[in-house]
């Protein structure tokens, strides 16, 4: 499983993910991000969308997947991240729902989202407050319960509230159980949500199937991509989804 494969690009090598990339080459929309270079987006009507990244020579450096959700909450923007993954990659720190603006006091906790189009936002002043919509991409530790009853059965003590967000990406626990910070943060949570909606979702470009699911968590909506091969049964309206996930945004009004 990959994040490629939870938008219906299903890669199983990096042969895989080049050929993916040649497919698209014709297909992007250019997006400039003076002085370092360019994103080049591809956008399927499934919402499944890929971002090119190269420099000013237009010379391929990177890319990432993301997609385009409904969901939306309000975050309390404190900090730029840089990637030294890419030049053109880059992340947010936020607290989510913010009440003014002293973000740590009123803020209901804090995450790290990767953003797809990093460069773009390099003239934003921080702190701020915007609105984001966030996407959360499964991995192999994907799992869908029918109820409340089946979510609270399957764990041990202590237990997780079947609205839970928890942001792995800022720490770390050693073989003692004690916390430390993930320098730098990454893009990563542990969630579990109600599911407000769901659809099996066809990638237009490639004809693969994925699922889609809108939740309600902890902090806000999010919107879930995932696999079809990590759904074992058929969702449905009201059961709940726990995994951990990484993390994509798009800022919706800068």
């Amino acid at each position: 499983m990959s994040n490629l494969s939870d938008i219906g690009f299903p890669v199983k090598s990096e042969q895989d993910v080049n050929q993916v990339i040649m497919d698209i080459l014709k297909h992007l929309e250019t997006i400039p991000c003076p002085p370092h270079g360019y994103y080049f987006k591809f956008e399927d009507k499934s919402g499944a969308e890929i971002y090119l990244q190269t420099n000013t020579a237009q010379e391929i450096m990177g890319f990432n997947p993301a997609f385009s959700g409904k969901s939306k909450r309000k975050v309390g923007l404190t900090k730029k991240i840089e990637r030294d993954t890419s030049l053109l990659d880059g992340a947010f720190h936020a607290w989510t729902n913010p009440t003014t603006e002293d973000f740590e006091e009123t803020g209901e906790y804090p995450f790290v989202f990767d953003v797809p189009d990093f460069r773009t936002k390099d003239n934003t002043e921080l702190p701020k407050i915007a609105d984001i919509q966030l996407t959360a991409f499964a991995s192999n530790d994907f799992k869908l319960f029918s109820s409340e009853e089946d979510f609270s059965g399957s764990q041990d003590e202590p237990k997780f509230a079947s609205k839970s967000f928890i942001p792995s990406g800022l720490f770390s626990f050693d073989e003692n159980g004690e916390s430390t910070e993930i320098n730098p943060p990454q893009a990563h949570g542990i969630l579990s949500g109600i599911i407000k909606e769901f659809e099996l979702r066809k990638n237009e470009f490639t004809k693969e199937d994925f699922y889609w699911f809108w939740i309600e968590t902890f902090g806000g909506d999010v919107d879930v991509v995932a696999d079809v091969n990590l759904i074992k049964e058929e969702p449905k309206i009201g059961g709940i989804i726990r995994g951990s996930f990484w993390l994509s945004g798009k800022i919706l009004n800068f």
